[in-house]
């Protein structure tokens, strides 16, 4: 049984896109036969990272992750993001076996949004980073292309998931809001866009589910807006159900697990025609894409929630896993 140690410092008790997909991937994955060991901060001393107290950086050393990682003794190494503990594994990973990495999130636009940090040496940094590795895992097709027109090298479609079962429309309204519905789920935080959504004209109700830095701030400035806070399970399902039209601000996210949670609870998509939105929803019928976000919520409204559904089935974990397989023995070039 071919063994496959991930390498992530995004892990449980963090709620994100990075953590619910690694979850799920090793879920799919063990029913296929592969061995799966996760190298993640619960395993060291940690630090808050500063603006995200909930985000816990480890406190490593070269030789302990070193000494861990020939100790787990792995087939493969998937590092999946570019913090302490990447930065550590990709080190002792180049003195093996190599590894593969995944690009998961726009840590240049994000560190921009917050910091006087031109994206630029950030970007120097992130293909130094994963131009070392056998392989880099992107999530859609229009990824690829941008990374590929900034130098980045050996890049390899790993689409994503949604679970149909606890995703879906058939759950009671858990709150009682004056129709439409507009929903959002995600962070509070300045990376994600959110308040675009905030300030938009909008008929009906505004529903904002999800926790953050700016949670508090936008309570106060936006009284007229539901925010229930992070939530999780059959909970945060029927919050989506319960959503006419789903806005995805976000200008930065790779995918966007959230637009496919919420077309799989057949509530469709208004989103900028940006990486994710765009090649998830393209002519799906199943939502908007538009450069006005508004006008975009607003055409929503005439879409069906069946055609959201039916377009949400589509995607499915075990068809991902796959995916991710095949690109990790063609990156180590073996045959399967």
């Amino acid at each position: 049984m071919p063994k496959l140690l991930i390498v992530t410092d995004a892990w449980r008790p963090q709620i994100n896109g990075v953590v619910r997909s690694i979850e799920n991937l090793v879920r799919e994955l063990e029913t296929l036969g592969i061995d799966i060991d996760i190298l993640s901060p619960a395993e060291f001393r940690t630090v808050p990272l500063p603006g995200y107290p909930e985000i816990r950086l480890a406190l490593a050393t070269p030789g302990r992750v070193a000494r861990r990682i020939a100790a787990s003794n792995p087939d493969f190494i998937q590092i999946a993001t570019e913090g302490p503990l990447g930065l550590l594994a990709r080190r002792a990973a180049l003195k093996r076996n190599g590894f593969t990495s995944s690009y998961h999130t726009r840590f240049p636009e994000y560190v921009s949004a917050r910091y006087p940090v031109p994206e630029r040496w950030l970007y120097r940094f992130m293909r130094w980073f994963h131009n070392a590795g056998r392989g880099c895992m992107v999530a859609t097709p229009s990824l690829r292309a941008e990374l590929e027109a900034k130098g980045f090298a050996n890049l390899h479609i790993w689409s994503r998931g949604v679970d149909t079962e606890l995703f879906h429309p058939g759950y009671p309204a858990p709150l009682d809001l004056p129709k439409p519905v507009f929903v959002h789920v995600g962070r509070m935080a300045v990376e994600k866009n959110v308040e675009t959504f905030l300030a938009m004209e909008l008929p009906g109700s505004k529903l904002v589910v999800g926790d953050g830095p700016m949670l508090e701030d936008f309570r106060l400035r936006y009284p007229d807006v539901t925010f229930t806070g992070a939530k999780s399970g059959a909970e945060l399902a029927a919050l989506y159900a319960m959503g006419d039209v789903f806005v995805f601000p976000s200008l930065t996210d790779t995918f966007g697990l959230v637009v496919l949670e919420a077309l799989a609870s057949g509530v469709p998509v208004a989103a900028f025609p940006v990486s994710g939105p765009r090649d998830i929803i393209g002519d799906s019928g199943a939502g908007v894409v538009d450069t006005d976000l508004r006008k975009a919520a607003l055409a929503c409204l005439e879409l069906s929630g069946d055609v959201a559904r039916s377009h949400a089935l589509e995607f499915s974990w075990q068809a991902c896993a796959r995916q991710f397989l095949d690109a990790t023995y063609q990156s180590y070039g073996i045959s399967r």
